[in-house]
């Protein structure tokens, strides 16, 4: 079974950063991207950032030079990713969702979302 857990939503004022943490875990023997979503109320759930496991990285458009994916180093980390969110703006209030993609485990392979967490901008 594998478990995709997230952290580090909240409230912050426009213009206020945000990191955002997800941690893939379980039977993985390695897992092809990981990603951040994202879905506003009456809209659609969009693609935020991703990053592969080659380390190759993309962005929508609409985050360029705010938002930066990355993935953890550490032994213990490698499975995580974080989004650094700076610059934020009322438009990015959304939930935020991770994403692991071409997970390759003791089940299989397959795709994998987390719970979704909060990111509120606002004044």
């Amino acid at each position: 079974q594998v478990q995709l857990v997230e952290s580090g939503g909240g409230l912050v004022q426009p213009g206020g950063s945000l990191r955002l943490s997800c941690a893939a875990s379980g039977s993985i023997f390695s897992i092809n991207a990981m990603g951040w979503y994202r879905q506003a109320p009456g809209k659609q759930r969009e693609l935020v950032a991703s990053i592969t496991r080659s380390g190759s990285t993309n962005y929508a458009d609409s985050v360029k030079g705010r938002i930066t994916i990355s993935r953890g180093n550490a032994r213990n980390t490698v499975y995580t990713v974080y989004l650094q969110m700076n610059s934020l703006k009322p438009e990015d209030t959304a939930v935020y969702y991770c994403n692991a993609a071409g997970v390759r485990g003791t089940n299989g392979q397959g795709d994998y979302w987390g719970q979704g967490t909060q990111v509120t901008v606002s004044s």
